[in-house]
């Protein structure tokens, strides 16, 4: 089809009967094309249409052919080539953009009919195969329309719409479409859509529709672009009580469940909004919202008329409480005026208290309380504890005034003895509350710090004594171990009686227990504790006296922990635990990585903030107050390590240092003659240092390795004399044995020893002496004798038992000796008796 004809046509004014032939050249237009529109003549027909509908508002005539190229347009496009896409793509940009513009044009059906056209883009279908032509893709519409910024001017049309609910609905249902990408929400933020679309939520509608669909755009809109520049564009007042109006019509008269879903959604969106600080939604003081939300903060009445059941009540006491929380740190002068505290802690009372209360526990804020005051007393922890951590000393001190730290003490004690295994997650959160709410009174206050006193240590070291496999375990001991370390820091350090009963009580013992788990997350704390108690001078006796499995001690739990560290910070070290680089001996891989580069003089250097962000430096300070020279129960190993550890202050200077002067270089800056030698004799000093540890650490080698060959060979040694006294006992047992079966050599050892003892005597002998005999005559024995002789009774099963014929035994003598058998004599052929043993 001519196109350029048609156009040619419509941009002449001249002939008498123009619109008629205007008029049937679209309708010519629209038969031709009736399958859909080439991608190649587009941009063509686009123009076509933008003439068209330009004569609408004083021809209303030309309303229906537009309308008719414009459900042309709903129908997917064509192309002859797969390249057309790509090839013709800025001109179908340009020519969905102008769908936007066409809205400016007052007529309700061409509004209407764009609007619907577009919704095609989403939902199109494919149509008969025409010869010569392919279809587009079913998503190329839609990324023509985010190139081409269609949402953008959708938005804008919306101001153009103030009054007409039907174009209004349809363009919404356009921009519920249209804001299912990312692209074209940040096209619809830039519009001010949110803003725009919110004001209108509250607008009569008897449909429905607008609530939904505006509902869900702003969802989108929260969800696919900037979530603070929309909360930004909807946090001013007209959006806000639009907001408000909408959710309370929802609130009071909605019945459905879609109007309960509809009424969380908007609540959802005032929730979030309610993040952004500058948001003009606190009316609650001029409301007295927060004394209205205490009213159901006290304990049940009795016979009190009610028109709430048990668990209705319950549920909206949770509400309340939960509400405060997120309020009452925000008004902390109506907080203060509805004498907040005392509320709380009296309600704390009462959920502490044995009086009998049936919970239901169905609701959310009920979880885990059911049948008990747990939940109650959960949530009013909470919102103590988010009023203690504002800081704020008003609070804070009429909390100590009114016995807070005695009172949750006690609620401490009391839920320990009925901890079970169902109700054990919400404990443990209580538990872990308390802890965090008297560290926060008693941080910087030692009065606070002695009223926590030995009672507070005692549950600090109630906690500290959990079996190991359930700190491993989860369900909240992690963040009650937490609580307690955070406890020992606030409550205890500081106040010397304190400290002395947490020694007393081994707690230092406690501490290394933990720390020896080796758990990385709870190591930094401890060791900072550590640091502070080693102030107190009786800090170290219990520290060196602490012996773990396979009796290690602090000193060496210390050590291992230090080369366990910086294993994982990638410092160099040999395989003897030697400092290889002595210019960087503290060096780590994420030092080396990164390049020194120039800083203002208040911003941390790398090697300043790598202090802070491992555990060296507190090991360093706590084995620096325990003596590193007495540190008892060290191997070679550990000596090599702590060699590093006792010059970590000198490295560290260095290596600050050492930043400066490459920074220095780094700005091309020349320090003057006599700073640059003391620059360049500091460098040299630290490496020397350096130099200096790595030959005390070979000395302490070799030491080792000639200690390991003394102890080898006192085995050696000690092996060997085992052996030879085997032997000697060997060969005696075989004379022994020799002596007891052979007369003649029992006859030779006794001449040898009879001559042994005439060799001893003494020759020269006094004149009148009398001789006596040393040796009692006819012994039969070579072993000396005494005045005591020890005889063993023959064994049975020689003898023959006590019924053997002992007299018949002593006639003949066995054939193979010995000692005295029972024998039996037996005819042999030739007549002769034979005796033989029994």
């Amino acid at each position: 089809m001519d196109l350029n004809r048609v156009m040619k046509l419509f941009e002449d004014n001249d002939k008498d009967d123009l619109e008629e032939k205007q008029l049937k050249s679209v309708k010519k237009l629209v038969q031709y094309y009736q399958n859909g529109l080439p991608l190649r003549d587009l941009a063509q027909i686009f123009k076509i249409l933008n003439l068209c509908a330009g004569k609408i508002e004083n021809q209303p005539q030309f309303i229906e052919p537009a309308c008719d190229i414009l459900k042309l347009c709903g129908l997917p496009f064509l192309k002859k080539k797969v390249s057309d896409e790509i090839t013709y793509a800025e001109d179908t940009a340009i020519s969905i953009a102008l769908l936007g513009d066409l809205m400016k044009i007052p007529s309700s059906e061409l509004r209407i009919q764009i609007c619907k056209c577009i919704v095609d883009f989403y939902h199109a279908e494919p149509k008969k195969h025409i010869p010569g032509y392919q279809q587009a893709s079913s998503s190329y519409k839609i990324k023509m329309a985010e190139v081409g910024g269609l949402a953008k001017t959708m938005v804008q049309s919306m101001t153009l719409l103030e009054n007409q609910l039907v174009e209004k609905l349809w363009v919404l249902k356009v921009l519920q479409h249209l804001s299912t990408s990312e692209v074209n929400c940040t096209l619809m933020m830039k519009a001010q859509a949110a803003s725009g679309i919110c004001v209108h939520l509250n607008d009569p509608d008897p449909s429905g529709q607008l609530l939904f669909r505006s509902s869900e755009i702003l969802w989108n809109l929260l969800e696919k672009s900037s979530k603070e520049e929309i909360i930004q564009q909807l946090s001013n007042l007209e959006c806000l009580l639009t907001l408000k109006e909408v959710f309370k019509n929802l609130f009071t008269r909605g019945f459905s469940h879609y109007d309960r879903q509809l009424r969380n959604d908007i609540l959802v969106i005032t929730t979030i909004i309610a993040q952004n600080p500058g948001a003009p939604m606190i009316l609650l003081i001029d409301g007295k919202v927060v004394l209205a939300l205490f009213t159901y903060i006290k304990k049940p009445e009795k016979h009190k008329i009610i028109e709430w059941s048990a668990a209705q009540h319950e549920e909206l006491q949770l509400h309340a409480i939960a509400t405060l929380s997120s309020v009452a740190p925000l008004l902390i002068e109506e907080y203060m005026s509805c004498q907040g505290n005392a509320r709380v802690l009296a309600f704390l009372e009462w959920c502490d208290s044995e009086d009998p209360f049936i919970s239901q526990g169905n609701s959310f804020h009920g979880a885990g309380g059911r049948g008990n005051k747990f939940a109650q007393m959960r949530y009013s922890l909470r919102l103590l504890r988010a009023m203690v951590y504002l800081e704020d000393e008003t609070v804070n001190t009429d909390l100590c005034e009114k016995g807070t730290i005695q009172q949750l003490i006690g609620i401490f004690k009391n839920i320990i003895s009925k901890t079970n295994e169902k109700e054990e997650a919400i404990i443990l959160e209580i538990q872990s509350d308390i802890l965090l709410i008297l560290s926060g009174l008693c941080e910087h206050h030692i009065q606070r710090k002695e009223i926590f006193g030995t009672e507070g240590v005692d549950i600090v070291l109630h906690v500290m004594k959990t079996d190991p496999k359930k700190i491993q375990s989860g369900l909240g001991y992690n963040v009650l171990l937490f609580s307690t370390l955070d406890s020992i820091w606030c409550c205890i350090l500081g106040c010397y009686s304190s400290e002395d009963y947490f020694l007393e009580k081994e707690g230092i013992f406690l501490l290394l227990d933990v720390l020896a788990l080796n758990q990385k997350k709870f190591c930094n704390l401890i060791l900072g504790i550590m640091v502070e108690f080693c102030d107190n001078p009786k800090t170290s006796a219990h520290v060196n006296a602490w012996r773990g499995k396979k009796d290690q001690t602090a000193a060496s739990l210390l050590i291992k922990l230090w080369r366990k560290e910086e294993k994982e910070l990638g410092v160099k070290r040999d395989k003897n635990g030697k400092i290889i680089d002595t210019k960087k001996p503290l060096f780590t891989s994420f030092q080396e990585e990164q390049k020194i580069m120039p800083l203002p003089a208040n911003c941390p250097s790398i090697a300043v903030m790598d202090i802070a962000e491992n555990i060296r430096a507190k090991i360093y300070a706590v084995l620096g107050k325990l003596d590193f020279e007495n540190l008892p129960g060290l191997s070679a190993e550990d000596f090599v390590t702590l060699c590093i550890i006792h010059r970590y202050l000198d490295f560290k200077i260095g290596e600050i240092w050492n930043e400066i002067y490459e920074e220095i270089k780094l700005e091309k800056l020349r320090p003057v003659t006599a700073d640059k030698k003391i620059l360049e004799g500091i460098t040299t000093a630290s490496e020397n240092i350096g130099k200096m540890v790595v030959s005390l650490q070979n000395e302490m080698i070799e030491s080792q390795a000639r200690q390991d060959a003394q102890s080898e060979q006192k085995v050696y040694a000690k092996i060997q004399a085992t052996h030879k006294q085997r032997d000697l006992a060997n060969k005696s047992w075989e004379n022994f044995l020799a002596r007891t079966s052979n007369a003649k050599t029992l006859k030779k050892a006794k001449r040898l020893q009879e001559k042994a003892i005439e060799s001893s005597k003494y020759k020269g002998q006094p004149q009148n002496t009398i001789l006596h005999r040393t040796v009692i005559k006819g012994l039969n024995t070579t072993v000396p004798s005494g005045g005591v002789v020890t005889v063993e009774s023959t064994p049975v099963r020689l003898l023959g038992g006590p019924l053997a014929d002992t007299d018949l035994a002593l006639k003949k003598l066995p054939i193979r000796g010995g000692a005295l058998q029972r024998v039996k004599t037996i005819k042999i052929g030739n007549g002769q008796n034979k005796s033989i043993p029994s």
